[in-house]
């Protein structure tokens, strides 16, 4: 084990893409937080911890007040070489915070090999939300990030920005693998992730993120993610 340690983050902070030398377990220990790699983007709450294996690029953000937890290990008994979802249990919680403390060598190497046992994959789809590099079609993404409810269509956007929506359509496309549309609603799943791990009705939830219906959320997202919102961060 090297560190574990947690960070207060503050509403729209996180960390910008990097690497670490060792492997990193992340998770919420309070609130959610989102780690994303070229993988895809994973919402994490207090239930559910992402392992990045040493090396991989990945960054973090929140979008609600949280509390940042990360456990960083010099071994990988499993050999996972992708990120992979794990059920956070009370036990592997206690385990880290007790782990976070000055113990000696034994009581820290006996407590490490149990917290390493207690890691068990969990089924989770993740979210792709590449940004575009064209700076119109950008500041469209970065609008529709900060507000997934809006739901003027690109000709309207096309306005906004200064390009027609047949330029937009096309930098989406090229630009992160996924037309407009798909790229629209992960972003509004992504935002309904953060929502839905804070305990907010899947009613609000829809409304807030821009669907009209929860029933018309609740398709989206079993289609996106295979399971329903209430389902999704099920122990």
């Amino acid at each position: 084990m090297v560190f574990v340690g947690d960070r207060a983050m503050a509403n729209g902070s996180g960390f910008a893409p990097h690497v670490h030398p060792v492997h990193q377990l992340s998770w919420a220990a309070a609130g959610a937080v989102s780690v994303s790699t070229e993988d895809g983007a994973w919402v994490l709450p207090a239930t559910r911890a992402l392992w990045v294996p040493a090396g991989v690029p990945h960054a973090v953000d929140v979008t609600t007040p949280a509390v940042f937890r990360s456990v960083h290990l010099d071994r990988n008994p499993h050999r996972w070489t992708r990120p992979t979802v794990v059920a956070v249990t009370p036990l592997l919680d206690e385990l880290a915070g007790y782990l976070a403390g000055a113990l000696p060598d034994g009581p820290r190497r006996r407590a490490e090999a149990v917290l390493l046992d207690l890691l068990r994959p969990v089924t989770a789809a993740s979210l792709r939300i590449p940004l575009p590099r064209d700076e119109r079609a950008l500041a469209v993404a970065r609008a529709l990030l900060a507000d997934p409810a809006d739901a003027r269509d690109l000709d309207a956007w096309g306005r906004t920005v200064g390009a027609s929506g047949r330029t937009l359509a096309r930098a989406f496309t090229a630009e992160t693998g996924l037309s407009f549309g798909r790229w629209r609603v992960n972003a509004r799943l992504r935002a309904a992730l953060f929502l839905l791990a804070t305990d907010t009705s899947v009613a609000l939830v829809a409304k807030r993120v821009g669907y009209s219906t929860p029933s018309a959320f609740i398709a989206a997202f079993k289609s996106a993610l295979g399971v329903s919102p209430g389902a999704y961060f099920a122990s």
